[in-house]
This record gives structure tokens, sequence and C-alpha cells, in this order.
């Protein structure tokens, strides 16, 4: 938890301006030998999963598709999409989503703006010397 809050600036997620709780949620964690290597936070409400947060721990060895692939499995049991919200200066999540079979369906212009109000720790710059302004719906669906 620690470690999420130096990496995130609080224990809070924000997302569309709803406020994620992490502590408060259900977590899939991927382990191997006593090490942590990724996990996930997720929020199931209303026939709808959202990824709150997913982090890799040790890049390109799969932890984050194992832990979608797992995630995936939950959620088509009680739900009808899979969605999450990213901000304009994630092109990582962006590619690795679009890889994963996820489709962008909605930008909100400025809604990073609205959630500096509530969380005042997000940075005015991010990945890749971006300006963070917007947040970036994307989606998976289940026929």
């Amino acid at each position: 938890m620690e470690g999420i809050k130096r990496e995130w600036g609080s224990d809070i997620i924000l997302s569309k301006g709803k406020v994620h709780r992490i502590i408060e949620l259900p977590w899939l964690i991927a382990v191997s030998e006593g090490e942590i290597l990724g996990f996930l936070i997720y929020s199931i409400e209303k026939a709808e999963c959202e990824i709150v947060l997913l982090e890799s721990l040790v890049k390109n060895i799969g932890v984050g598709s194992k832990l979608l692939k797992e995630l995936t499995s939950i959620a088509k049991k009680e739900c009808q999409r899979i969605f999450l919200i990213t901000t304009n200066d994630n092109i990582d999540a962006m590619k690795f989503y679009q890889k994963n079979g996820f489709e962008m369906v909605a930008i909100y212009k400025d809604a990073v703006k609205r959630a500096r109000c509530i969380k005042p720790q997000i940075p005015l710059i991010g990945n890749y010397g971006i300006p963070i302004k917007d947040e970036i719906e994307f989606e998976l669906r289940f026929s």
C-alpha cells in the first residue's frame, strides 16, 4: 500500500469523477517465488467491471496480460463489459489495452483538471513529457 501511495500520491484513484478507495476494492495479485510481480485492482457495479489500477512491477513477461485474463474470467460471469479510464499521457496503457482487444469508446476533455480539485497530487506533466489533461475510456464488451 505504501508503494501505491508513493507512486500515485494517495490511496485513492479517480475515474470520471468517481473516487475509488483501493483498500476497499478486490485485488488480483501475481506472485512468483514469493515475489509480487504485479496486481490488478477492480470494481464491479451494475454488471460492469472497472479496472481501477493495473500495475506490472516486472515488465515484458506477460504479468499484465495474465492478470487481465484472470479478471476477464471473473467478469464474464456477471458483467456485460470491462472498462477502464486512463489519461491522455498513458501511451503504454493505450497500446496494451488495444492489443488485448479493448476499444477506445470516449474521451473526457479536461477531466483531469476537475479531478485535481479532489486529488491535487495529480501532476501536470505525465509520461513522455505530455501534459495530463483528458481521460480516455476503453472497454471490452462480452457478446
